[in-house]
């Protein structure tokens, strides 16, 4: 059974006294502690009771503990006795170990766990002190005998052997022996006569002190030498002995006594020197200490600077019971969670990674650990209040001795921002890949409708002069009119492509978008039918827009069209309005448009939805999804064309089941709206007889202009280019009513044309044709004269009308 460690334990605070006498009662079963709670309490059970060790708080209500240290030396209690300290205090430990403590334990962090240790350690060292005094006082001692009266050393060495077995006598006959003696070999004390020949003891004292020798003198003195006995103690003589009767009675005890007195000055010698090494120790583990306070400080504040997760964790970053020793304070900021829930969930790191990123996560961080290299990983972590954060994870491998890896450290950053951007930048650029392709597509497409325009106007125009010469009833009559609507239908698709390459003439005026859909309801409810239930929501306060009317009820045509064929079995069909203020970022990154005011007119249907490739080309001419034959893929190319021409913007959002809702977005304009145009009546008699002049750079079609005129009763002047037409001109010798150009012809434009003629001809009016439009007549200079224009393609009866129109004004 283990010897119980009896400790008195000093402590104002409760709960200390508590945390320790359960801690020892726990960790420490062959302890007895005792606690009192003031300083006084502590010197009165010392006084009353025997321990082994005093476990001693610095700061108690009545005294501290140097108070408590002075008390115990002034009333010669000796037992060991622990400072216990706080963080802070380290100029305190150096003066209570000058006032005899024994040790000091600070309170900081998990100090309880050493606590016994400490006083166990303590009270065996002190106990080992004890013994050996005790044991040193109990062997042989060496006397060197310093005589030369051989009658005193013949009556010494008798007494001795009788009384003081312990003590062995070594002669010397003189000082110069005795020295050389104590020179070769070491002995416990010197016994000298004050008064030898060759040396006297104090002589002898003052050599042996000078040879460095440490040992302890006693001077036998004669009657009246008390003078010399007293130099002789000032010198370093431990005692004297005056040499009367019975003087050989006090020699063993006061050379006991000497020894003892040499001993303990010897320990105190040796425990100063311990005492001056550990306050050293303990002045530089003071420096050191208050240098790693300070290195801790600065780390933490350089940690704290840091924008992003500083983290240290032990194991496998795969494995459910990696565990997590370090993470920063920023965590609390970036994520909401808790530095406690890092440090006490086994594997947090990856349990709050993003799903759909977790197994990669996991699969790239164990790659990193058992190749020992570390390295960067990017993923999603969910944040405490379900926000999503794009983090980077930079690591480096935490090896043992043998190179094996153990664990992982590394900083983790927000890059949520720069993956928005770089998202946003995507957006961006696939905006702009979208919109050269349209682009690219709609020159395609106005190219191949002007060419086919002029192809449709003569096939169109031959139709009708064909019929118009056939007699009513005759056999051809049903083939030519086959051919009529053929080419009707063709017009109608160039007419399309036009809309969507922008290149279609309109005719923009202020619109109120609210009448516009409320005029059309009744027909887009026969156009629905029953089962698709027609619901508009009109902000009353909308704004005017600039556009063609005809143009935006064929896009709301186009659109209602496209949504009822997306519910076959019926639903639901919204239109709504209002106005919108959009920001630059929103303008740029979702529709390509300018900052500002906008009317918004929304279109949403509940049908079957599309998915994201379908999204992708849904403005392309010629795609389409439905069957073949009922469908030519140029509805919403249309809508798209009409609404850029129109300076807005069509935006688009649908999902598989879940419908289709299609945004449009044009300028806001301040200004009244405009009332309808009348109709103006068609001219009662087309024709004429006055003087044209044709230029047409494609012959069929000059071919058919000059027939279809000659028939309604104009003479007729044809020119292939501007050159024929100036030389055509001069030759003329009557007045040119009007010249009917193509607008794009080489090496002269219609224009230029008329401007050269107007010098010869200062009468003649002009009226252009073209199977481009918008695109070419601004870059030919004739926005200003929509009115003087024909677009291909037309019928013989459309360019009589036309013509008698442009006369008669």
């Amino acid at each position: 059974m283990k010897e119980r460690v009896r400790a008195l334990y000093a402590e104002d605070s409760p709960l200390d006294a508590d945390l320790t006498k359960t801690h020892f009662e726990l960790n420490a079963p062959d302890f007895e502690l005792e606690v009192v709670d003031t300083g006084q309490a502590c010197l009165a059970r010392l006084g009353e009771e025997k321990y082994d060790v005093l476990l001693l708080d610095n700061h108690l209500p009545d005294m501290d503990g140097i108070d408590v240290l002075k008390q115990l030396a002034i009333k010669e209690v000796l037992l060991p006795v622990v400072m216990v300290t706080n963080v802070g205090d380290e100029a305190l430990v150096v003066q209570v170990l000058r006032l005899g403590a024994w040790d000091y334990v600070p309170k900081h962090g998990d100090y309880l766990r050493s606590l016994p240790a400490v006083l166990k350690n303590a009270v065996t060292e002190y106990r080992a002190l004890q013994e050996q005094a005790h044991a040193a006082g109990r062997r042989l001692r060496r006397i060197l005998y310093v005589e030369h009266n051989p009658v005193d050393v013949d009556l010494t060495l008798r007494h001795f052997a009788e009384v003081a077995a312990h003590f062995t006598l070594e002669v010397a006959r003189s000082s110069e022996q005795a020295l050389a003696l104590l020179q070769e070999d070491n002995v416990d004390l010197v016994l000298t006569d004050l008064r030898m020949p060759d040396m006297n003891a104090l002589d002898l004292l003052r050599e042996a002190r000078h040879c460095g020798l440490a040992v302890p003198f006693v001077i036998i003195t004669g009657k009246g030498d008390e003078g010399a006995a007293a130099a002789a103690l000032k010198l370093g003589a431990y005692d004297y002995i005056v040499k009367r009767d019975n003087y050989l009675t006090q020699l063993p005890h006061a050379i006991d006594n000497a020894i003892a007195r040499s001993q303990l000055a010897q320990i105190n010698r040796r425990l100063q020197t311990e005492l001056a090494e550990r306050e050293r120790a303990q002045e530089e583990n003071a420096r050191l200490l208050v240098e790693v306070l300070g290195e801790r400080q600065r780390l933490d504040e350089i940690i704290a600077s840091v924008p992003g997760l500083v983290w240290e964790a032990w194991g496998r970053p795969d494995n459910a019971d990696q565990k997590t020793n370090f993470i920063s304070n920023h965590v609390e900021r970036m994520l909401g969670y808790s530095v406690q829930q890092w440090l006490s969930t086994p594997n947090f790191w990856l349990t709050i990674v993003h799903p759909e990123d977790r197994e990669r996560a996991a699969r790239e961080a164990a790659e990193f650990f058992t190749t020992g290299k570390g390295g960067s990983s990017q993923f999603r972590w969910v944040a405490q209040d379900g926000r999503v954060v794009w983090v980077e994870a930079r690591s480096t491998v935490i090896c043992d001795d043998k190179g094996n890896p153990v664990g992982m450290r590394g900083v983790t950053m927000d890059i949520t921002a720069g993956k928005e951007a770089e998202r946003a930048r995507a957006h961006l650029e696939e905006q702009l890949r979208q919109a050269q392709r349209m682009e690219a597509i709609g020159r395609l497409a106005g190219g191949v409708a002007h060419d086919f325009n002029n192809l449709v106007t003569v096939i169109n125009g031959y139709a009708d002069l064909t019929l118009m010469k056939l007699e009513p009833g005759h056999l051809l009559s049903l083939n030519v009119t086959a051919i009529k609507k053929a080419g009707e239908q063709a017009a109608d698709l160039t007419r399309q492509l036009l809309a969507f390459s922008r290149r279609q003439l309109l005719q923009p005026r202020f619109l109120d978008l609210n009448s516009l859909i409320t005029d059309s309801a009744k027909m887009l409810e026969h156009l629905l039918g029953e089962d698709i239930e027609l619901l508009t929501i009109l902000d009353p306060e909308l704004g005017s827009v600039k556009a063609d009317a005809g143009q935006m009820d064929q896009v709301i045509l186009n659109l209602a069209v496209n949504a009822r064929d997306a519910m076959p079995q019926g639903g639901k069909l919204t239109l709504e309005t209002r106005n919108v203020i959009l920001d630059e970022d929103y303008a740029q990154q979702h529709l390509s448009l300018e900052s500002g005011s906008y009317v918004a007119l929304a279109i949403t249907d509940t049908g079957c939805g599309m998915d994201a490739e379908t999204l992708s080309r849904i403005f392309e001419p010629f795609f389409t999804t439905k069957e073949q034959g009922r469908g030519t893929g140029l509805g919403l190319a249309t809508v798209y064309g009409i609404i850029r021409q129109s300076g807005g913007s069509i935006w688009v959002y649908s999902e598989p089941g879940r419908g289709t809702t299609f945004k449009i977005y044009l300028p806001r304009i301040e200004g009244p709206v405009a009332e309808s145009e009348e109709t103006r009546g068609e001219p009662e008699s087309p024709g004429g007889t006055e003087t044209l002049l044709v230029v047409e750079d494609d012959e069929l079609v000059r071919k058919l202009t000059c027939e279809a005129l000659r028939h309604y009763g104009y003479q007729v002047v044809e020119a292939a280019n501007g050159r024929e037409a100036l030389l055509a001109c001069e030759k003329l010798q009557g007045p040119v009513s009007l010249m009917i150009t193509d607008v794009v012809m080489p090496q002269m434009s219609g224009r230029e044309l008329a401007d050269r003629l107007h010098q010869l001809h200062p009468e003649m009016r002009v009226l252009y044709m073209s199977g481009y439009t918008d695109d070419a007549v601004i870059r030919h200079g004739l926005s200003d004269t929509a009115m003087f224009f024909l677009q291909k393609p037309f019928t013989p009866s459309a360019l009589a009308i036309k013509v008698r129109e442009v006369l008669d004004r």
